[in-house]
């Protein structure tokens, strides 16, 4: 093996990898990455055995080859590395990979390729292509509302259901849910669900940067998710399991609906948390219809016995009966942060049935958030 790059598109190209290297496990080589020559470009490989990252990039190849080295030192040491052309060599009998840029050398010791986890090809199955920007909001939209938490496993994932022209995301990890649906480049032949891990979609969220669209495979028989952009290449397992039926978590009806400005609800949230800190984050909704002169206001407060209390008010136009409500104040800043409209509309039924929360101006999503019972 015997090839050059450029430091900086070798840096990039281990970021990109970088996070599906294994950090605890019991089989040392996926601690490694994996450099291959492919055709007339550099591949690295990064798995921890439930999603792996392959990367490709430019490179000036003149002999075949693949090593496997770790992933750290090597990451670290490109990085230092001055903005130059980097010649990699790595000499076949002690299996020790060879870097040199401008007026630095290194010698890093592998492991053979041949030991490396083979990434498996999802070839069968359903496959769809999407528009890059309208998956990056619908995950980034959904995602956060899934489990942490490993006791209820198929809670860590987020739903895919790929049903005619639409791809419906879902999440709920038991005290909220988020549903967003987005369409697809052309409608899917055969009805499919499959849960994808939450943290997979994290990583394709944060690799779809200047791509146009994403084309996704989903195995249901193998459990397998593919996700193909420009020169990076994702596989995960599925979750294995079945979904709450969460379409009747949804209110089909509420008494109350206050319209509210994204920025300033966010405001008055994040600003009520810090007294609800000691009281389990609970912040208290209010809606007070207006008068013909005076616009309606959401009132949002939190109170602490030890530290004091805090009242925010927000202009509001108001639907309906006056309503109180509770809400853990993480979990409205959580949604709250990563709408993309100005306007949000929620909606109560009673203090102790959810609330909903609709983006104002499209009716792509939806996030349901279970009331915290207080004493009013």
């Amino acid at each position: 093996m015997k090839l050059s790059c450029l430091q900086e598109n070798l840096s990039r190209g281990l970021a990109v990898v970088g996070r599906a290297v294994a950090t605890r496990t019991t089989l040392p080589i996926t601690n490694n990455v994996l450099l291959a020559t492919d055709q007339s470009r550099l591949k690295l490989v990064a798995t921890n055995l439930e999603m792996a990252i392959s990367c490709w990039i430019g490179a000036k190849v003149e002999e075949e080859g693949a090593i496997t080295v770790p992933a750290r030192v090597l990451t670290e040491f490109v990085n230092s590395l001055p903005n130059d052309r980097v010649d990699i060599s790595l000499s076949p009998r002690t299996r020790t990979l060879g870097l040199k840029c401008a007026r630095f050398e290194a010698r890093i010791s592998g492991i053979d390729a041949k030991d490396f986890p083979p990434v498996p090809t999802v070839s069968e199955g359903v496959t769809v292509r999407v528009e890059a920007d309208a998956l990056r909001q619908g995950i980034s939209q959904v995602a956060f509302a899934a489990a942490t938490e490993e006791s209820r496993p198929v809670l860590t994932g987020v739903d895919a259901l790929f049903d005619g022209a639409l791809l419906t995301l879902a999440a709920a990890d038991g005290f909220r849910l988020a549903v967003y649906r987005l369409p697809l480049g052309a409608p899917v032949s055969e009805k499919s669900e499959v849960i994808i891990p939450a943290r997979t979609l994290a990583e394709v969220n944060r690799l779809v940067t200047d791509e146009e669209t994403v084309d996704i495979t989903v195995n249901q028989n193998k459990g397998q998710a593919q996700f193909q952009l420009k020169d990076i290449e994702l596989v995960s397992q599925l979750v294995q399991g079945a979904f709450p039926q969460y379409a009747q978590l949804i209110p089909q009806s509420y008494s109350s609906r206050a319209v509210v400005d994204v920025a300033e609800f966010l405001r008055a949230t994040r600003t009520a948390s810090i007294f609800a800190r000691d009281s389990s984050g609970i912040v208290r909704l209010v809606m007070t219809a207006g008068s013909e002169v005076t616009p309606g206001k959401l009132t949002i407060s939190a109170r602490s016995e030890e530290i004091g209390d805090d009242v925010g008010e927000v202009d509001a136009q108001i639907e309906g009966e006056e309503a109180k409500i509770a809400f853990n104040g993480k979990y409205l800043m959580e949604v709250l942060s990563v709408l993309r409209e100005p306007r949000v509309a929620l909606e109560t039924t009673s203090p102790s049935s959810p609330g909903v929360l609709r983006p104002v101006g499209v009716d792509n999503y939806v996030h349901v958030v279970m009331p915290m019972f207080v004493q009013w």
